[in-house]
């Protein structure tokens, strides 16, 4: 006891001084949205020192037979009745049969708990759904994922009261109340704390009674499903000049039910998101009076809005946008694949030029990492986290990976994927790939604030403690709590400190790797070297930074990249584990491991360039990078293996692109795959052929070299390149529409007036 006084007065007391100025201080909003989530495999990391255990004996994420049931029948069925091209360019909008199909099948309450009419399926379900309908339609899958994840429907589940729920999820569930979420502000976009929407407390008629309610004022954009809305889950801030709820006149960010038909409520004009024909647009209120019981939760949820909202941005974030960016990456390496094996250049598939191949694998070992990322993250989900920042992870890794995917294959792809029409089954995903990433918080801010930023204190063993500790409004209080967790701290550091140096300057020879990791164990043990120096290097910049690391945001998003590379790659080596080692995909998870490895070097490599302190620095490079970088990704060779698995038949192949809808009939991605089959019936034969030196199958015919049915498939498979190679073309008054309407002047119902 003498001693632990003694340590608290004369060490942790000047500790305790410079520790109030050096970390930052958390604001009201930053505690809501550090208090609305969990922490998972992302806490395990930041320790330097996961427990491979804890990752393998999560529970693999598995359809149950009434949602696979439900992918195989009506998932199916609405794929068939999709034309992305009619939707885009023509009806601009989904077809009506379309919307009825969505209701009646109530694809719009898949979360919603079956005794509210909905589907109540799990989060990998829902993933599983809109990564299927996402290979057809973007404006599709858009139009579904909305409804399941950040809206009224998320919200009220989670918050709602009981009356609530009983009236608005079963309409919800069969489509008879179409929801729309509005968060973002022309003032307020990522930074919903600076919204201008206002509500006040104030007495009014609703219906034929008086009530107390909420007197609403907004300006809303970017609202999809916002034009066709009838009911509007509404984020603003709340005031009680008059003291009606008793309490602070400033009640902060509050989120009501709004329908849409109430006076004073302006809905139904558009926006165009880089030509995606989802519904989207800005909507309006002027003096619409809604009664108190419409505050999602009751009354006492007043002034909670942004804690809801962090709550349900981490399950949104972690399922919608990672599904679609996983069937996109899928659609472009499996369409890539077919393609570099049907088209020839100078007499042979492109499949075989090396630049082509390279392309080709990176296509390969995005669908399987991505499809990884988005498997571990709705296990987690689906035990009911609420992982705010793996879904912050995942939301910015997956749709910028689908840009690169989408990049790729536009380059394999060449004239055939920049020429527009029914036929191009890439276009339309170039175009989309921008909204992605701007949604639900725009990527920069994502990578260079969140991830890393809410991160560390989230995740970190002992810095929100410490954190909170120096915020005790008792200064003996916070001294005393102070001194326990600061002590734990430095005795964890040092721990990081020897695994780091003994990992590294070991070549992570004797990091730990699970039982029964076999040859998968310098895997295990690589990541366990990274994960160490990672920890250790986010220590000292914390020590030596401070509150200032907030402002450094290049070093929090290079941080951030080591985070979400370490992530990202467990969850490949879960993956292959999951799946059962499946030999064939063995190049895959190298290529990944490969690639991503190079990555976290890069990254500390640039860290420690970038520290203020040179001192740190050069602490770190001995440590964590005795011998420099390294690592150079993968080798040419296993490139080529995995652009193999793309253009081949194989269970690989099928696995890697699972749940990718092939078209039907005349669609260009149905004729590509009839094209890929038949080509591989040829191969054989044009072997045969050259052997004995004929390069013309016709003339083979003719002189007898080919049996009827080889003849028939040399000509089927003629016939389907051609098809698959032509692009569309029009005639020049089918681009001559008439003139068309152009946007009003007026973008507001005030300036209209």
């Amino acid at each position: 006891m003498a001693f632990a006084s003694w340590r608290r007065d004369y060490l942790s007391r000047p500790i305790f001084r410079w520790a109030k100025t050096a970390l930052p201080g958390l604001s009201a909003t930053e505690r809501e949205a550090l208090s609305a989530g969990d922490v998972w495999w992302d806490a395990a990391l930041f320790t330097g020192h996961p427990d491979w255990r804890q990752l393998l004996a999560t529970p693999a994420a598995r359809l149950t037979a009434a949602e696979q049931a439900f992918i195989d029948g009506p998932v199916q069925q609405l794929c068939a009745m999709l034309d992305d091209w009619r939707i885009n360019w023509e009806l601009r909008d989904l077809p009506p049969e379309v919307w009825q199909f969505l209701k009646a099948e109530r694809f719009f309450g898949m979360i919603i708990p079956e005794r509210f009419g909905g589907l109540g399926f799990s989060a990998f379900a829902h993933s599983e759904v809109i990564r299927t309908v996402s290979t057809r339609s973007v404006a599709a899958a858009v139009t579904i994922m909305v409804p399941n994840s950040l809206g009224p429907g998320e919200l009220l589940l989670q918050f709602g009261t009981e009356a609530q729920q009983s009236h608005w999820l079963p309409r919800l569930a069969d489509g008879r109340a179409i929801p729309a979420f509005g968060l973002t502000s022309p003032e307020a976009g990522s930074d919903a704390a600076a919204m201008t929407d206002r509500g006040i407390v104030c007495r009014g008629r609703f219906g034929d009674a008086e009530v107390l309610g909420i007197r609403l004022n907004w300006h809303k954009r970017y609202i999809t499903l916002g034009p066709v809305a009838t009911v509007l889950g509404l984020a603003f801030k709340l005031s009680d000049p008059d003291g009606l709820l008793g309490g602070p006149a400033e009640r902060g960010i509050t989120v009501a039910l709004v329908p849409t038909d109430l006076p004073g409520v302006s809905i139904g004009r558009r926006h165009l998101a880089a030509y995606q024909m989802f519904q989207n647009g800005p909507n309006w209120g002027r003096d619409v009076f809604i009664p108190l019981d419409h505050v999602i939760g009751g009354p006492e949820q007043v002034g909670r809005g942004w804690t809801m909202l962090m709550s349900a941005l981490a399950a949104g974030r972690g399922i919608s946008l990672p599904s679609l960016s996983a069937a996109g990456a899928a659609l472009a390496a499996r369409s890539s694949g077919s393609y570099a094996r049907i088209r020839q250049q100078f007499g042979i598939p492109i499949a075989r030029f090396e630049g082509v191949q390279e392309s080709l694998a990176r296509l390969a070992g995005t669908a399987y990492l991505l499809d990884a990322g988005r498997w571990l993250t709705c296990a987690g989900l689906d035990q009911g986290r609420k992982l705010a920042v793996i879904s912050a992870i995942m939301k910015s890794c997956a749709t910028y990976r689908l840009r690169a995917a989408v990049d790729d294959a536009m380059d394999i792809h060449a004239g055939k994927a920049v020429i527009d029409g029914p036929l191009n089954y890439l276009g339309n995903l170039h175009r989309a790939t921008p909204v992605g990433i701007t949604v639900e918080g725009a990527n920069i801010l994502t990578r260079n604030l969140i991830v890393f930023g809410q991160g560390a204190i989230r995740c970190h063993p002992y810095l929100l403690q410490e954190m909170l500790a120096l915020e005790e409004a008792d200064q003996a209080t916070g001294l005393a709590k102070f001194d326990r967790v600061f002590w734990r701290h430095v005795g964890h550091s040092l721990k990081t400190l020897g695994r780091a140096w003994g990992r590294s300057w070991t070549g992570g020879l004797f990091a730990p790797a699970p039982a029964g990791a076999g040859d998968l164990a310098s895997h295990y043990r690589q990541l366990g070297r990274y994960a160490a120096a990672f920890a250790l290097a986010a220590d000292l910049a914390l020590l030596t930074l401070g509150g200032a690391l907030k402002r450094r945001e290049m070093l929090s998003a290079r941080y951030g990249d080591v985070l979400a590379e370490l992530y990202l790659l467990s969850a490949v080596l879960k993956r292959y584990e999951d799946e059962g080692r499946q030999a064939a995909d063995r190049p895959l998870v190298d290529w990944c491991l490969a690639t991503g490895l190079a990555t976290i070097e890069a990254r500390l490599d640039e860290i420690y360039s970038n520290l203020p302190s040179r001192l740190t620095a050069g602490l770190l490079r001995l440590v964590t990078l005795p011998l420099g970088r390294r690592r150079r990704g993968p080798s040419d060779r296993l490139s080529r293996a995995c652009a193999d698995l793309l253009t081949s038949a194989s269970a690989s192949r099928e696995r890697l692109t699972s749940g990718v809808y092939l078209g039907q009939g005349e669609d260009g991605l149905a004729l590509l795959e009839r094209a890929f089959t038949l080509n591989l019936e040829r191969e054989p034969i044009v072997r045969r052929l050259r052997q004995v030196g004929e390069t013309d199958w016709r003339a083979a015919a003719e002189r007898g070299l080919l049996t009827a049915a080889e003849a028939a498939i040399m000509a089927a498979s003629a016939t389907a390149t051609e098809r698959v190679i032509a692009v569309d073309d029009f005639a020049p008054e089918a681009l001559r529409p008439a003139q068309p309407e152009r946007p009003a002047a007026a973008a507001t119902p005030e300036a209209a007036e």
